[in-house]
């Protein structure tokens, strides 16, 4: 069994991976900023999260909206997501992308949506 050095497991605090403001895991910024409506966070793929300035820091929601970033930075490292202003791309398959919407089976479905495979975690 592994167990983490004492020092280590009293890293949550508050309900986060650990205790940073500035950092969403170790070494992944993390930056809180007004978002767009309705948008609570953004994983970008140089590596960073934003995260809007309603989410209260060391909530609940908090932490799960950081996992949920956390697995799509995880999905870019290893190339299942990919995307540009123009379009997503989810394991090989690309799908196009204007004004908040993404073209999904024949029809513009709004980002986020949870019908996309990429939001499916």
């Amino acid at each position: 069994m592994f167990k983490l050095p004492r020092t280590a497991r009293n890293k949550v605090v508050k309900g986060r991976f650990f205790n940073s403001k500035e950092e969403a895991a170790p070494g992944t910024p993390l930056f809180r900023k007004k978002l767009d409506k309705g948008i609570q966070a953004e994983a970008n793929d140089d590596g960073t999260i934003f995260l809007d300035n309603s989410v209260e820091e060391g909530s609940e929601e908090e932490r799960k909206i950081l996992a949920h970033e956390m697995k799509h930075l995880t999905d870019m490292k290893i190339g299942k997501l990919k995307y540009t202003d123009n379009d997503i791309t989810w394991n090989g398959k690309s799908y196009l992308r204007k004004d908040g919407m993404i073209n999904y089976n024949g029809e513009w479905v709004p980002e986020g949506g949870k019908e996309f495979p990429w939001e499916k975690h």
